[in-house]
């Protein structure tokens, strides 16, 4: 996963529209994978307190975008 917008970036933003962390989790970026796991669990847990119906969205893009926009440091 050479730059930003190569075909393995591409890959990882489809992984993470099934799952928040997939996507990073495709790319070799394990904290960065839980970190969005656990987000998306704690804003769907937030549902329910009415604040989650913002936070789900801003997660899933988030995430999205994260792994889209990589750049690995080799």
């Amino acid at each position: 996963m050479a730059e930003q917008g190569s075909g393995g970036n591409v890959i990882a933003a489809i992984c993470n529209i099934f799952f928040p962390g997939l996507g990073q989790l495709v790319q070799g970026r394990i904290m960065a994978a839980i970190f969005f796991a656990i987000a998306i669990i704690i804003s769907y847990a937030l549902v329910y307190a009415l604040v989650g119906f913002v936070l789900v969205p801003i997660v899933y893009l988030w995430a999205i975008i994260d792994a889209a926009r990589f750049k690995s440091r080799v």
